[in-house]
């Protein structure tokens, strides 16, 4: 569950709610009005409906700020007065202090409630059979404080982080309008987002092809020719010195030739380069909204709007 600060969920929620902005206000002790803090900050979850009030301790706990639930809370515009229902000193000591830079999650908020489920005595206002969730839009006003009673708190079932519900705890989390009589005129709003979501994947890896390649080497190759001719002065005689006559080896000649010699060897093609790049683009969606107007019927009779 998201949480987020008033001012930064409706910019513009001083207008909604007709000046009366709660931020600023002292938080007193209901029933002896000890004065505990002053109120420093609003948190709302994602609907816009009141979660938390961030009360500075400063006159209780020098330097301290926690969390009190909404529905701990009473509002009196008259007084311009907070009251907390069921907040003591000790519980003060024992709540998590809260810190603007720490995330908000639920471990931290079960920290936060299981202070407040602790049993204690507590008033209550005069009719408490139908909390409602209270939207920025809305003006809250305080009811009238009825005598003490001993109110025990919601029967403490396990709390699960996956399904929890504010609405689950109405002592902590409910409230109650009975004597706020401003109209509200509602309007839904589109909120936008977005989220970050794996789409695929590229894998980029290399294989081995194999092809057959051919070149030319020109070689040499000797041979032995042998010519008989008949010389020119065939059949004359000779003497006996010039006869030579001879068996055996008379002349010898080496004979070389070429052979090709391949050999491979390997060497750098081309270089591959992988990198992402971020494409920007614009989403159009549209919702069907609804929103309150406000229909006057005077059966003829003059009504000024203010």
């Amino acid at each position: 569950m998201v949480l987020y600060k008033l001012e930064d969920f409706e910019p513009n929620y001083r207008d909604t709610i007709e000046g009366k902005d709660i931020n600023g206000l002292g938080v007193y002790t209901q029933g002896n009005d000890e004065k505990i803090g002053t109120v420093s900050d609003i948190l709302v979850d994602e609907e816009g409906h009141f979660r938390y009030l961030v009360v500075d301790l400063g006159f209780w706990i020098f330097g301290k700020k926690v969390l009190l639930p909404i529905g701990r809370a009473r509002i009196d515009y008259n007084t311009d007065r907070v009251y907390t229902i069921g907040l003591t000193r000790e519980q003060a000591e024992q709540l998590p202090e809260f810190n603007e830079r720490q995330t908000l999650d639920y471990d931290y908020e079960e920290r936060v409630r299981g202070v407040y489920r602790q049993p204690t005595d507590y008033t209550l206002p005069l009719d408490t059979s139908a909390p409602a969730p209270l939207d920025p839009l809305a003006t809250p006003i305080a009811a009238p404080i009825a005598a003490p009673i001993a109110a025990p708190l919601d029967a403490t079932p396990a709390y699960a982080r996956d399904n929890y519900n504010y609405e689950g705890e109405p002592s902590l989390f409910g409230l109650n309008e009975q004597d706020h009589q401003t109209l509200r005129l509602y309007e839904e709003r589109l909120i936008a987002s977005k989220r970050r979501q794996k789409t695929g994947e590229v894998s980029i890896g290399k294989r081995v092809e194999t092809d057959t390649a051919r070149v030319a080497v020109p070689v040499e190759r000797e041979r032995v020719v042998i010519e008989r001719v008949t010389p020119a002065d065939a059949g004359t005689a000779v003497s006996g010195r010039e006869a030579d006559f001879r068996e055996g080896e008379v002349a010898r000649i080496e004979i070389h030739e070429e052979t090709a010699d391949v050999r491979k060897e390997a060497f750098l093609r081309e270089e591959v380069r992988v990198r992402k790049v971020v494409d920007q683009e614009t989403v159009e969606t549209q919702e069907t909204v609804r929103r309150e107007e406000l229909d006057v019927n005077s059966a003829n009779l003059p009504i000024e709007e203010r």
